[in-house]
């Protein structure tokens, strides 16, 4: 008998179990879902969004999403579509939550603003539709008055008026003039009115380097380079003017552009004209294609884009890269010494088997290879006395791991944290600042991590 009020108790557990397994359970995981559908303001999945559209008292916009997933302008006018103010407004309706239910199937729609509404959006997922009234902010800022039309609720909603109200089509409209994919750019021309600059990625591997390949064939400044691909990134219209007789009328004051920058990718080659056509009111005006639109662009754009060569240069006025040098030799008006490189470390040529400190020497042999000019102060190297050149405060020699001389730095006189070099990149000479000559290490310094080694004899 004891053994049948346990199978008993089995059973009752096992119902019980079976009950919460198919009842409950799935009555629960039902409920919480429809909660949550509640909460939603946009019920559909974002990624089967097909279609949108905004309609406000002055104009009404359609997109329609390609095949590749972006979005494209095709009413009032057939254009591509600024993705990320699409996305910024699908984002919002898919995130946005209802805080609660106002009224349902009103029959006054005036206390909520939604009888004139300042937006109206309709969203498209394949054959299915949704439509949404904006209204007026709620008792907070940062709310909405919503009317969906599906079930025709007023809703009040935390969607944020600044995603929804005072959008134009030219909030809508693709503003960057270039797509700019850097890391697929491999060559840049500029072309100002007297002269031009061109730019191309070298091959080296693992990891390419930008070069100059005219008016010089040189080392590029990278960072240089990186400024300029985000200056072009950035470069977005402020205003639009369509084909027709505005466009054509501004046409006509365009004669000679500032700068012609021609990018050119794995894609193919984008170009863009840059017009200052009035120096007086300083209205910038950029081009694209001859018969395409009209950009009004910010003036500093053409300042941002109209450089000189020598901004371009690699500006490490040594002349070797840091970890191409075999020997350094440095004579100060106190010092004079040559480093050489063996097997991965610093020595002394006329102290061979004595101990650097490998840090220091590492150090300082990488300030001089990268120490860069900050300006230009004549570009051909004349008269050399008046720059403290004659006899420098500090002077370098490089040799490669060729057994060749690959790099010189002369460093004469100094002022307000500046001197006077001349190197071997770059022709001419230049300001630096004078921190180096105050980082020159004396031969005992470099010895002296060693020497600290040394067992003390107490």
């Amino acid at each position: 008998m004891r053994y049948w009020s346990t199978l008993v108790m089995a059973v009752v557990l096992a119902g019980l179990g079976l009950y919460l397994y198919a009842i409950e359970l799935p009555q629960k995981e039902s409920h919480d879902r429809q909660n949550t559908a509640d909460k939603k303001v946009l019920l559909f999945d974002q990624e089967t969004l097909s279609g949108l559209t905004i309609k406000t008292d002055r104009h009404e916009l359609v997109f329609a999403r390609t095949p590749e997933q972006s979005w494209m302008l095709t009413a009032p006018l057939n254009t591509e579509a600024d993705q990320r103010e699409v996305q910024n407004l699908i984002r919002a309706l898919v995130t946005g939550t209802v805080t609660r239910v106002v009224e349902d199937h009103p029959t006054n729609l005036t206390p909520f603003g939604l009888d004139n509404p300042v937006t109206t959006i309709t969203v498209a997922a394949g054959t299915e539709r949704e439509t949404f009234s904006i209204g007026d902010s709620g008792p907070l800022s940062s709310t909405l008055y919503v009317l969906r039309e599906s079930d025709r609720k007023v809703l009040l909603t935390n969607l944020a008026p600044k995603d929804f109200v005072n959008k134009t089509l030219m909030t809508f409209r693709r503003k960057d003039l270039l797509h700019v994919p850097q890391g697929d750019v491999d060559r840049i021309r500029l072309t100002y009115p007297t002269t031009e600059i061109v730019l191309y990625q070298g091959q080296e591997k693992p990891k390419s380097k930008w070069k100059l390949r005219y008016p010089i064939e040189a080392e590029a400044d990278q960072t240089e380079v990186r400024i300029l691909l985000f200056r072009l990134e950035d470069l977005k219209a402020l205003g639009i003017v369509d084909p027709g007789p505005e466009r054509d009328a501004l046409a006509k004051t365009l004669t000679v552009p500032k700068v012609k920058v021609a990018i050119h990718t794995a894609d193919g080659d984008q170009t863009v004209k840059l017009y200052q056509p009035d120096q007086a009111s300083g209205e910038a005006i950029a081009e694209t294609s001859p018969e395409g639109p009209l950009y009004r662009i910010n003036p500093t754009a053409i300042r941002d884009l109209t450089k000189e060569l020598f901004t371009f240069q690699d500006k490490r006025l040594l002349g070797i890269d840091y970890t191409d040098i075999a020997m350094l030799s440095v004579k100060t008006a106190t010092e004079e010494y040559v480093l050489i490189s063996q097997q991965n470390e610093w020595v002394l040529e006329d102290q061979p088997t004595e101990k650097l400190d490998q840090q220091a020497a590492d150090l300082f042999v990488s300030r001089v290879a990268n120490v860069p000019a900050e300006e230009r102060v004549i570009k051909q190297a004349g008269p050399l006395a008046p720059y403290g050149l004659v006899t420098p405060a500090a002077e370098f020699i490089a040799t490669g791991r060729d057994g060749k001389i690959a790099g010189k730095l002369s460093i004469g006189s100094h002022a307000n944290g500046l001197a006077y070099a001349l190197g071997q990149r770059i022709q001419g000479i230049f300001h630096i600042r004078a921190d180096l000559l105050t980082q020159i290490p004396a031969k005992k310094d470099l010895l002296a991590a060693s020497s600290d080694k040394t067992p003390s004899s107490h």
